[in-house]
């Protein structure tokens, strides 16, 4: 089975908005730390869905953002998951709670010390290089364990 999604971090002053998913029930997120984003709705395009996720989520109408890149997660489990990758830098609105956890803004030098996914690890190191688009694949073995990563097509040593 095959999901879209998209996943943004938005900045300011050094920070980042991370989402701590606390609340919802069976969630595969569960006690990370992630960016905001979410599920495709029928026929909408990678920008469309990032507009209604980030407002969904945290009240803000975002104003600047690019699209980094393209994340084909494999879960181990039968879910494939093509995630589109955002960064923001522009926002307007007031925040607003969120009901699939807390949202916290924190320093991006910091956010590697957070509960997050292994291979959210790698996408941070290639935010932080500015590269330019790129594709990445992570493939996990169903329990969170990071097996296998490659970028742009060609293998990445794990560390």
């Amino acid at each position: 089975m095959a999901k879209l999604s998209t996943l943004c971090y938005i900045e300011q002053n050094g920070k980042y908005l991370m989402l701590h998913r606390t609340v919802k029930k069976n969630d595969v997120n569960k006690e990370k730390w992630i960016g905001v984003g979410g599920h495709f709705e029928a026929d909408e395009s990678p920008e469309e869905c990032l507009l209604r996720e980030v407002r969904e989520e945290t009240g803000y109408t975002l104003t600047s953002w690019q699209y980094r890149g393209i994340v084909t997660f494999v879960s181990g489990d039968g879910v494939t998951e093509y995630m589109s990758l955002f960064t923001a830098d522009g926002f307007e609105g007031r925040p607003i709670p969120c009901d699939e956890g807390e949202l916290a803004w924190v320093k991006i030098q910091d956010v590697e010390q957070l509960n997050i996914w292994e291979g959210d690890k790698i996408f941070f190191r290639l935010l932080r290089e500015n590269r330019p688009f790129f594709s990445l694949k992570l493939v996990y073995d169903g329990h969170g364990g990071l097996v296998f990563a490659a970028l742009d097509g060609r293998p990445m040593k794990l560390d």
